[in-house]
């Protein structure tokens, strides 16, 4: 098995300045952004809680660096204990390995399948930035019973903050099989940068504004 403390502290060794500036680029850009995106968090919150009375917020376990555990915030883009319905629709994942995905999900509302659409409903995440357990560029934050079957090489994707972006999400997003999100988060973790993650974030913002999916 991966020993990840052992080789998280031989990456933070080699990238210990890097790690540094990209705290201090979470911090600013995670504050700046809680503030600028009122405008579109304020009516969002205002539509999911008018569509069906339901909660405004959705927090969910996700495993983060180092298989540490923590809760995810983002806007209820589905029905209310839609993670309940979840083994009922197992059938029609979508990807391969280690993830579930299905494109046209009948558990997300008109308002989700909107704020999906635009990753609006991915906004609350700049909370998880801010408190330190997830950073503004990095793999995906996995499911605990995804992490259950990962392999050797997946858990290597846990050896760094997981992200509310990374190089996969911008490089075809939900047109990538499991396989290929992987590669893409272990090409990033070897060529981490702060130049390559305000690159991600511009392009992220991009397809924020022009959906590719």
């Amino acid at each position: 098995t991966v020993d990840l403390q052992k080789i998280n502290y031989i990456f933070a060794q080699n990238k210990k300045f890097y790690l540094f500036f990209k705290r201090l680029f979470d911090i600013l850009v995670s504050l700046i952004g809680l503030i600028i995106t009122l405008p579109i968090t304020i009516p969002t919150m205002i539509a999911i809680k008018c569509e069906d009375g339901g909660p405004v917020f959705y927090t969910q376990m996700r495993v983060g660096i180092n298989g540490k555990r923590f809760f995810i915030f983002k806007f209820r883009s589905m029905v209310v204990n839609a993670d309940k319905k979840s083994e009922e629709l197992i059938e029609l994942n979508e990807i391969s390995g280690a993830m579930f995905k299905i494109k046209d999900d009948p558990r997300i509302t008109r308002v989700g399948r909107f704020i999906r659409k635009h990753s609006i409903d991915e906004l609350p995440q700049l909370l998880n930035v801010l408190l330190g357990n997830m950073s503004m560029v990095g793999p995906r934050p996995p499911l605990p019973e995804e992490v259950a079957r990962y392999n050797d090489r997946d858990m290597k994707r846990l050896l760094i903050k997981p992200g509310c972006t990374g190089l996969w999400q911008v490089s075809g997003r939900n047109a990538l099989s499991f396989s290929e999100m992987v590669d893409l988060d272990l090409e990033y973790i070897q060529i981490a940068g702060l130049f390559l993650d305000i690159k991600i974030c511009i392009k992220t913002i991009w397809i924020m504004i022009c959906p590719n999916n």
